[in-house]
């Protein structure tokens, strides 16, 4: 990976991380955090991969996002000085959830030995 994209990556990260703070308003008790960011070597797509707490607010959370996409990336283009500026798309990061599920597995198999 380029020099530059792991430099938008982490200006990204941090952009985001602060908008989804001051800007979006998700449903109470609910825990958005964003995990990291993938672009594409064309710039011209971003991955925004998002950790969700509690899990079962995840749907709801995925749906404010589209619901304010475009008004997300109109603050960005403001903000950053990248050029093209990529498009984000919004994912869950499962990575938790299964390394959670795995030591349960685990803890399972421990306890019949």
């Amino acid at each position: 990976m380029g020099e530059r994209i792991l430099k938008i990556n982490k200006q990204l990260h941090h952009e985001v991380g602060k908008l989804l703070l001051s800007e979006i308003e998700f449903p109470a008790s609910c825990f958005v955090t964003v995990v990291k960011v993938s672009t594409s070597p064309d710039l011209k797509h971003s991955k925004i991969f998002l950790s969700v707490l509690p899990e079962k607010l995840t749907g709801t959370v995925l749906k404010v996002l589209e619901k304010n996409k475009f008004r997300l990336q109109g603050q960005l283009n403001r903000k950053l000085k990248i050029r093209p500026l990529p498009r984000l798309s919004f994912r869950i990061d499962r990575t938790e959830a299964e390394a959670t599920d795995i030591e349960e597995l685990l803890d399972r198999i421990k306890k019949k030995k």
